[in-house]
């Protein structure tokens, strides 16, 4: 298997299709680099390489007990970056993806990077605070890590529910989404899972996203029930450079795996690929 080895020993499995100018794909929690598989076709049948990884604790990639931080996180996508020395790269990062991306910028700059997309990202800030009265609460944080600990597998087919945003009525989510959701949930550690909601909850992504210097293209639904919009994309476009926002209306947070929503986000990508 295609295995990237980290500077302190953790195996991140990708995968890497195509040739061409590389397109990085970083996944959303509870999920993994298989999240990707539609759009990693997509722009391998365009003319790009496309790559997505499992996060450490995630799929196939080490199933480590601690380093679920957005620094460890960012440094972790550095050596994938480095070990396949990448350069002119986009980076394509989803919910949780979206703060590893941004700490990326923050830690190690844009030298090997060109442009950049966050999809139902929770960048700048996701928690509810003074400053971010939109946010996410923290008793539904702690509730979320309750969750997990208490009986994962059904709390996942429960999440599922929202994340696709298949309470709607007129919803075209399929048992295949949520199924595929719940598989790749259940692959992730407990450990992970917890510690997560910790790191995409309360990190602060405000400096990080200053730092940016190239095209950013943001993508959002309007009904995301897992990311609010307005405390995440809609601050995050007026604060990154060069950032482009476009809204999905009716969009869930699993965009990308959605009929009909994810046709449209792989025409955008790849319009802005092109771009």
């Amino acid at each position: 298997m295609p295995i990237c080895t980290t500077r302190d020993g953790v195996e991140i499995f990708y995968k890497d299709w195509g040739s061409g100018r590389p397109v990085v794909f970083i996944h959303g929690w509870p999920l993994n680099g298989d999240a990707w598989q539609d759009q990693l076709k997509a722009v391998a049948d365009a003319g790009f390489r496309g790559i997505a990884h499992d996060r450490r604790g995630h799929g196939r990639s080490t199933p480590v007990y601690d380093g679920y931080d957005f620094d460890t996180f960012a440094d972790d996508l550095n050596d994938l970056v480095t070990h396949l020395d990448l350069r002119d790269v986009t980076l394509v990062a989803h919910s949780m993806g979206g703060g590893e991306l941004a700490r990326y910028i923050g830690r190690h700059g844009t030298s090997r990077v060109t442009s950049a997309v966050l999809l139902s990202a929770v960048t700048p800030l996701m928690a509810q605070g003074p400053d971010n009265p939109e946010g996410v609460p923290g008793p539904v944080l702690d509730g979320i890590k309750a969750g997990i600990v208490e009986e994962r597998s059904q709390f996942w087919q429960d999440t599922a529910v929202g994340f696709f945003s298949a309470n709607r009525e007129g919803n075209k989510v399929t048992q295949g989404n949520k199924d595929a959701f719940w598989y790749m949930a259940m692959q992730q550690t407990i450990t992970g899972g917890v510690d997560c909601v910790d790191a995409f909850g309360y990190t602060d992504f405000h400096e990080d996203c200053r730092k940016f210097d190239v095209p950013t293209l943001i993508v959002h639904g309007d009904d995301d029930q897992i990311v609010p919009i307005d405390a995440t994309a809609r601050k995050a476009a007026r604060i990154i450079p060069q950032a482009t926002l476009k809204v999905y209306e009716g969009g869930s947070h699993g965009i990308a795996m959605v009929d009909g929503d994810k046709e449209r986000f792989n025409r955008d990508l790849l319009d802005f690929l092109n771009s």
